[in-house]
């Protein structure tokens, strides 16, 4: 029944019941200012909270309403924390009334047994690092809103790692977090990567904080990232701690996860083996990063007497196992540069297509997180563990309700979504930004209030991030073309002029707020947005203010290349120019593609699984005006392939610009067109043209060139392969021109 319930009585006996309504009344005081009375004969309207034993999973609930009582009944706290947050998802707080904007009676009962998240208390974190054990209090309430029933800590990795932001060391929150989640019922995950200590002391290591833990269900040493050892040496270890948890905590769980070592190139086949073998000591498998296996063949190949659970990383967006449009991997270089690996990065859309393609095989997840960049993320994806058939924008309202409380839901809504949507294509060729930071100056403009509320801080600074992004762009593309055209004309001296004009008052204004929103969200919630004045311990850790300000366009590269033109001989001068001018040059008998530039659709033919691309864009020591935008995508896989046409004039030439970086073993780096084998060697063979490389290629690339019959053409098509089947190919774009 919807409906007003301002006012409410909160009616619960003592235990369970009691303890959540505690909690429950707290919750409402923070929307209210009021904190309910809680009385065993409540007058009307009021919530009620009641414990059934005989809903026998505890994570079901039940909600019914009875004459304006709606009661809440769970076998214990944990089911009735996810009951009374049903209600607080549901009800909106307008001019101090509670409102109930939905029916909310039914019998819930999640989907996946295993439904969690990372919070790693460690130096790397952007943002755990900084907090309190009320902060994580705090937030396994939030988790547990959407439908959260574990939590993972990382043990102290033996190494004294710590940093001025921690009040604790990590082993003394790994024993707080387990006791607080004790408190809710939560299940306790522990990761506990690979160390170097014999099997025998590094037991005894694992044994000693799985004694001081109250709570403890699960253990989880991944194979690889990080840790180097083969499979069989990793599961003996596996087997060796599994045996000491056991006599510990009886009933705990050990998971390790099939995630490779880059060192072993046999590991996967390998670690089946043992696997077929059943050992016991083992409870389930997981899959993450850096895979030994995809998903599919996992589950095929795997004894079907192991789970496995997923440990999706919902919390980078380059370099990862899911970067930002996963499947087609083309975020736009001045987004990606500036905004890099962990900012702040609502992709609810993308994940509930990446949870649909995964959910099938596995039993849940516990995801891969380094603070609350993911924040919206990991509420959607546990959401979608707990019940696949909610409508998402349903889940995102939801989100808005419960934790942004201060603002319309449907607006909040709206803007996570085009938040989401900011991140298609060229942000100069995107208005969708101007509208996505509008509506939420908008919010914060007639809500100030908003400011205390760090989600919509987080979101808030986000709008500006792309905004400042887009306007950057569109600003350094006019001075490009002018700069391009006076190039043209040997005119240097004014082309560099241009190049260095100053940005507008309307982009150093928002650069300027972003510092601001930076310590708001710093104070609010421990995010860490730079190194220097805010602890972050890397700018790839979420510290989006030591990107922020890289290049997006070639101006850059143009500046650093016209210093360089003044050094040259007088004689080269004009035609290098031209030659930098036309880098990139398409025309009707000349091909070129970029991975950075031009997306995995232009080959016109899908890469094979697991590839990987090296970004570039947000290294502060790679994109500083030396490199330009066309290599910051270097593509790392055993394959590439793409389809060519309109070749009719006789031979060609393929130009391919690689990684200098070689491996000696490498004896069949293969190039072909149509089967038909241009190159087969060492890498990477071809002609060399070190002139070329200096003047247009970033450090640390080269090219190699390889003539292409013309009866290697079909009609003028082919399909181009490049291979090797050891260590793949990296490459960043290619050239193909007539011979």
């Amino acid at each position: 029944m919807t409906g007003e319930y301002t006012g409410l009585f909160v009616a619960a006996s003592d235990g369970d019941a009691h303890k959540a309504a505690v909690l429950f009344c707290d919750e409402i005081e923070r929307r209210t200012g009021i904190c309910p009375e809680i009385r065993s004969d409540a007058d009307k309207p009021c919530i009620a909270f009641c414990i059934n034993d005989e809903l026998s999973d505890k994570d079901a609930f039940r909600i019914c309403t009875k004459d304006r009582t709606i009661i809440l009944t769970a076998s214990g706290i944990r089911g009735l924390i996810y009951a009374y947050s049903m209600f607080l998802r549901k009800t909106e707080y307008r001019d101090g009334r509670i409102v109930l904007v939905e029916p909310i009676d039914g019998e819930y009962a999640p989907d996946k047994t295993i439904r969690g998240h990372q919070l790693g208390y460690r130096t790397i974190s952007n943002t755990y690092d900084a907090w309190t054990p009320e902060q994580y209090r705090r937030y396994y309430l939030d988790m547990m809103a959407f439908g959260s029933n574990t939590v993972e800590h990382i043990p102290a990795r033996g190494d004294g790692s710590t940093n001025v932001l921690m009040r604790s060391d990590a082993d003394e929150m790994c024993v707080q977090g387990s006791a607080i989640a004790d408190e809710f019922d939560l299940d306790v995950s522990l990761w506990i990567p690979n160390d170097s200590l014999p099997i025998a002391e590094s037991t005894s290591v694992r044994r000693e904080i799985f004694e001081r833990c109250p709570r403890l269900n699960v253990v989880f040493p991944p194979g690889g990232d990080p840790g180097d050892y083969p499979a069989d040496a990793f599961l003996q270890r596996v087997t060796s701690i599994s045996r000491a948890l056991k006599e510990v905590k009886p009933k705990a769980q050990m998971w390790p996860s099939a995630q490779a070592p880059h060192s072993v190139p046999d590991w996967g086949e390998a670690f089946m083996t043992e696997m077929q073998r059943r050992p016991v000591e083992i409870d389930g498998i997981i899959t993450g990063p850096n895979r030994a296996f995809p998903i599919d063949e996992l589950r095929r190949r795997l004894p079907i007497d192991y789970p496995i659970r997923l440990y999706p990383d919902i919390t980078h967006n380059v370099r990862c196992e899911y970067p930002v449009h996963a499947l087609h991997d083309d975020w736009h270089y001045a987004l990606a540069s500036t905004l890099s690996r962990e900012c702040i990065n609502p992709r609810p859309q993308e994940y509930r297509l990446i949870h649909t393609l995964t959910r099938r095989y596995v039993v849940g997840s516990v995801s891969y997180s380094e603070g609350v960049n993911d924040d919206v993320n990991k509420m959607v994806w546990a959401d979608m563990d707990f019940d696949p058939n909610r409508p998402l924008y349903d889940a995102l309202l939801d989100y808005a309700r419960c934790f942004i409380w201060q603002a319309p839901a449907a607006k909040i809504t709206d803007g996570i979504l085009a938040l989401e949507m900011n991140w298609i294509g060229d942000p100069a060729e995107n208005p969708q930004i101007e509208a996505t930071h509008a509506l939420f100056h908008a919010l914060e403009t007639d809500r100030p209030e908003l400011l205390d509320n760090w989600r919509f801080c987080q979101l808030l600074f986000r709008s500006i991030c792309d905004l400042y992004v887009r306007r950057r762009r569109i600003f350094d593309l006019q001075m490009i073309k002018a700069a391009r055209y006076e190039m043209r004309r040997m005119r240097l001296e004014q082309a560099e002029t241009i190049l260095r004009t100053e940005y507008p008052r309307e982009v150093t204004e928002l650069r300027a707020r972003l510092d601001d929103l930076a310590q708001r969200l710093f104070y609010l919630i421990g995010m860490q947005l730079d190194v220097s004045r805010f602890g972050a311990s890397h700018w790839e850790r979420g510290a989006t203010l030591e990107t922020i300000d890289l290049p997006v366009t070639d101006k850059a590269f143009y500046l650093n290349r016209l210093d360089y033109a003044k050094a040259l001989p007088a004689d080269r001068i004009d035609s290098f120019i031209i030659g930098l001018l036309d880098r990139n040059l398409i025309s009707g008998d000349r091909y070129y593609y970029s991975f950075a530039e031009h997306g995995l659709d232009a080959p016109g033919e899908a890469q094979t699984p697991d590839f990987y691309m090296d970004y570039q864009g947000d290294r502060p020591n790679v994109n500083n005006g030396s490199i330009p935008m066309s290599q910051l995508k270097l593509f790392d896989h055993f394959s590439f392939r793409c389809r060519l046409s309109g070749f009719t004039k006789g031979d060609y030439m393929l130009r391919v610009s690689y990684s200098s970086r070689k491996t000696d073993s490498v004896t069949a780096h293969r190039v072909s067109l149509d089967g038909r084998t241009l190159y087969c060697g060492k890498q990477y063979g071809g002609e060399k043209d070190p002139q070329f490389d200096r003047d247009y290629l970033a450090p640390g690339t080269e090219t190699a060139t390889y003539r292409i019959p013309a009866d290697y053409f079909t009609n003028g098509c082919a399909e181009l392969v490049i291979e090797e089947p050891t260590v793949g190919v990296m490459l960043s774009e290619f050239w193909i021109f007539p011979a």
